[in-house]
């Protein structure tokens, strides 16, 4: 049985028990979580989280990509969100390759060029890159002035967030 089949027979597991079927559309304390995809992070955990708290948009790397502003923009205009938290972690695998690199060895293993991803986004700095994401959200003309954008380092080691301010 592969891991999708043990998922499934979880999943009717959940059914039996299931208990969100009244919650709101809109978060509950008005958060949007953009955080890495690492599953060393369980964002719900490490914020004290319920279903139903937060909207939470996860990527390699915690990136505020087109995507992941295309859902704060749906988050902060359609959701009530007023805060917006962006987490990046120690140990990020995006912190060990460039670019370059990982197109290179995509191209040269499946033996084809594409166009798309373009880029991935790799980073050297994680409190450069987390500057970097916070200051993505605020400085996009339709990301409201009154909304909170704060940035923070993940330890995987300790997980403790650590604030980075700029």
């Amino acid at each position: 049985m592969g891991a999708i089949d043990e998922v499934l027979k979880a999943n009717l597991n959940y059914v039996q028990n299931f208990s969100g079927q009244d919650l709101p559309l809109e978060p509950a304390r008005h958060l949007a979580v953009v955080a890495c995809m690492d599953y060393r992070i369980n964002i719900e955990h490490v914020l004290g989280l319920k279903n139903g708290d937060a909207n939470i948009i996860r990527n390699a790397g915690g990136l505020v990509t087109d995507d992941a502003l295309r859902s704060l923009l749906v988050s902060t205009h359609m959701l009530g969100v007023e805060e917006i938290m962006i987490i990046n972690h120690t140990e990020c695998g995006m912190l060990k390759f460039k670019d370059e690199d990982l197109l290179s060895r995509l191209q040269r293993n499946s033996g084809t060029a594409t166009v798309s991803p373009a880029a991935f986004y790799a980073f050297s700095n994680l409190e450069e890159n987390v500057l970097n994401q916070m200051q993505r959200v605020k400085s996009h003309p339709w990301i409201a002035s009154g909304i909170t954008v704060r940035g923070f380092i993940y330890d995987v080691k300790s997980g403790r967030l650590t604030e980075i301010r700029g």
